[in-house]
């Protein structure tokens, strides 16, 4: 048997900057953690989650930290139709030029942000150490079975990120999860 990885399902969530932060929360406020998540240094925030307020809908996300140079806005195509979002891409996780915008609604303030939502292009996380072992190179596309059941998946395009700053995990949204029956402790394997 090929070796495994977990696979996490990654909700919406949403990354702000300071000042966006800020704006939201009030002067002076800051991310707190909550929880822990998966990859080093990456928390999920004690704060109030934030509205999201589309041209057709609204819905609340959680709050990652830490901070980052750009908001970002993490959904599923489900949460973009919800949301009345048009033409929203599958884009690696900070490239958010050119994206939707969306309004922004936290217990503070509100903050109208013009671009930043995304669907996260599906992706492991791995070390330098856990991409040699795998014969794999950051940028690389592979496909990666899911052996869930009544739905085992096979799915394609799936970016390789190595950093030694990650932890191995493979990252799907809601949308993919709910597809292919990941729930609970699912695990991986490139094939």
């Amino acid at each position: 048997m090929s070796e495994q990885f977990i696979v996490e399902t990654s909700a919406r969530h949403i990354h702000l900057t300071d000042a966006a932060v800020e704006a939201l929360y009030g002067p002076g406020a800051k991310l707190e953690s909550k929880k822990t998540l998966s990859q080093p240094g990456q928390f999920a925030c004690a704060n109030e989650k934030i509205k999201l307020v589309g041209p057709k809908g609204e819905l609340m996300v959680s709050v990652l930290g830490p901070v980052r140079k750009d908001v970002q806005i993490e959904l599923s195509f489900t949460d973009a139709r919800t949301l009345g979002l048009k033409n929203v891409p599958v884009r690696d996780s900070g490239d958010v030029a050119g994206t939707p915008g969306i309004k922004l609604v936290g217990p503070h303030g509100e903050l109208e942000v013009s671009q930043g939502c995304i669907i996260a292009k599906r992706h492991i996380h791995m070390t330098t150490a856990d991409a040699a072992r795998f014969g794999v190179s950051d940028g690389q596309l592979v496909s990666v079975e899911l052996p869930t059941s009544p739905r085992a998946t096979v799915f394609k395009d799936v970016l390789i990120r190595v950093s030694d700053k990650y932890a191995l995990a493979m990252h799907i949204d809601t949308d993919e999860a709910n597809a292919s029956c990941a729930f609970g402790t699912v695990m991986g394997t490139i094939v």
